[in-house]
């Protein structure tokens, strides 16, 4: 372990510590062996400052849970661990509190915790793998609900700059799956902070969504609340997608596409079964797990990588897979999709090739 940095101030030692050849294994819910060559696990916002101000021009590889990413190869880049703890209500009027989390947060530890506050908002969003900090960058979603409708601002080091800034929703240019940080300044912004403008009344509740009303009335629940609302989300997921402890996977690998109406109805003359959703100004969303499903790929392995047997959209790691594996798989899957269907599938999951 060397001391790449370090200084006194105020009486008070702040080091920053790289590792090298760091197992990352273990730090990515795919399970595929990685080897960081340059690793700092970064516990407070000084520290972090401190990395900005005198690495600013070093390419860098933001790590927080690990469960939104495809290791390819070993990244060659500075892996920053985001580790930032802390949760608190920051302010509560007019019905609705602001919540602040630290970007290091458990995502799901962090959504039990506003339930147990009696705040909702995000008991849709239960269950999701990954870190508060990653949570704007994907711009997650699950169960009718999305990050941006529960979003209110985030506080983030640009490492490019190595000062602190705020971005509002607008900011944010939040899409589907998609924000600013991962569109257009991936790894330049280290998210420390989000805030989140959840209901502490009068719950507005997402409940007509998937197989939600069935789950409710499965559990006898006929007037639910968020905390219902979030125990049925955690069934449905449970019962659909594997345990990353215990299988490899990121969750759901590709995007569900997006196509333009024209396109839509001259596959519906041929696949009438077809599920799909209106998207708005004349766009069908068409969910991608039954895309693959319907090429035969639901179940299938090759070598020690598959698609999940109770979801298609799931690629998972059976044992020894390489990331370089998972994505050969991947793109056979793109390849049979686009030769029946004329659509061409998207990566949900970040590739990390270098």
């Amino acid at each position: 372990m060397q001391a790449l940095y370090s200084r006194s101030m105020n009486r008070i030692r702040y080091e920053i510590e790289v590792q090298s050849g760091v197992d990352l294994t273990h730090l990515n819910t795919f399970g595929v062996p990685s080897t960081a060559a340059a690793y700092t696990a970064i516990q407070s916002p000084r520290q972090l400052e401190m990395v900005a101000r005198s690495f600013a021009a070093e390419e860098v590889l933001i790590l927080g849970g690990g469960s939104n990413m495809l290791f390819l190869h070993s990244p060659q880049r500075w892996v920053l661990h985001n580790q930032l703890v802390g949760r608190g209500i920051m302010s509560s009027r007019n019905g609705f509190s602001i919540v602040a989390a630290a970007g290091g947060e458990d995502w799901h530890e962090f959504v039990k915790w506003t339930l147990a506050m009696g705040l909702g908002g995000l008991e849709n969003l239960s269950l999701i793998p990954g870190t508060v900090g990653a949570a704007p960058i994907q711009n997650i979603g699950a169960y009718g609900v999305e990050l941006q409708d529960v979003f209110h601002s985030l506080k983030a080091m640009d490492l490019q700059e190595g000062i602190w800034k705020t971005f509002t929703k607008e900011d944010c240019q939040f899409g589907y799956r998609n924000s600013l940080f991962k569109e257009e300044y991936p790894g330049r912004y280290f998210i420390a902070e989000v805030q989140f403008k959840l209901t502490n009344r009068n719950h507005v509740l997402k409940m007509d969504y998937g197989a939600i009303p069935d789950q409710l009335s499965n559990m006898g629940v006929s007037e639910p609340q968020p905390q219902a609302i979030s125990e049925a989300v955690i069934a449905i997921r449970q019962r659909k997608l594997p345990d990353p402890s215990t299988i490899g996977n990121a969750g759901s690998f590709f995007k569900n596409p997006i196509i333009p109406l024209i396109h839509f109805k001259k596959l519906r003359e041929r696949f009438p079964e077809m599920v799909h959703y209106p998207a708005g100004d004349g766009l069908v969303k068409v969910p991608a797990g039954w895309l693959i499903d319907a090429c035969g790929w639901k179940g299938k392995s090759e070598g020690a990588v598959g698609s999940y047997k109770h979801q298609a959209l799931v690629l998972i790691n059976q044992g020894n897979a390489t990331g370089n594996a998972v994505w050969a798989f991947a793109k056979k899957i793109k390849q049979s999709v686009r030769q029946r269907f004329d659509i061409e599938l998207e990566p949900e999951v970040n590739l990390i090739a270098y």
